[in-house]
């Protein structure tokens, strides 16, 4: 898995989830598996927003591979923050980074991850090109950034 560095990557989208008491485990913080939640929500919520959904043929987004380095626990009660990258856009596919912050410890990195995000059809249950439009607003993502550096 080729990782996403801080030189090739673009903030997409950042939304606050509350830390339910539920997420936490029997240690008295965050379960591993809830932080792929966040991962998640926020990455669903920023594919909505930019219409990256299955289209009529049922082709859409599935995540082939997911990561995540836990730097320090998160606890209830709090709210982490999500922030959302995206990295290079390929032929059917493009990686997505994540940072989690704590937002009552002032915003410190806690956790960080990503996934790669494949286009697929269901029929054939392979990857298929990024439809255009897509492929055109990631790209649009990127060149923003290109323009302000």
């Amino acid at each position: 898995m080729t990782e996403v560095t801080v030189a090739d990557k673009k903030l997409v989208y950042t939304v606050t989830i509350p830390i339910r008491w539920g997420d936490m485990d029997a240690m008295g913080h965050v379960n591993n598996t809830i932080y792929f939640r966040y991962m998640e929500q926020a990455r669903i919520e920023w594919l909505q927003m930019m219409g990256c959904l299955p289209d009529d043929n049922g082709n859409g987004p599935v995540i082939v591979n997911a990561h995540c380095t836990f730097k320090k626990p998160l606890k209830y009660p709090d709210q982490v923050e999500v922030c959302t990258y995206i990295g290079a856009a390929g032929r059917s596919s493009f990686e997505t980074v994540q940072e989690m912050r704590s937002v009552s410890d002032g915003y410190v990195l806690y956790a960080e991850g990503g996934a790669k995000v494949v286009w697929v059809s269901p029929v054939t249950e392979k990857s298929v090109p990024l439809p255009d439009p897509i492929k055109q607003k990631l790209n649009e993502m990127k060149q923003s950034k290109r323009k302000k550096n």
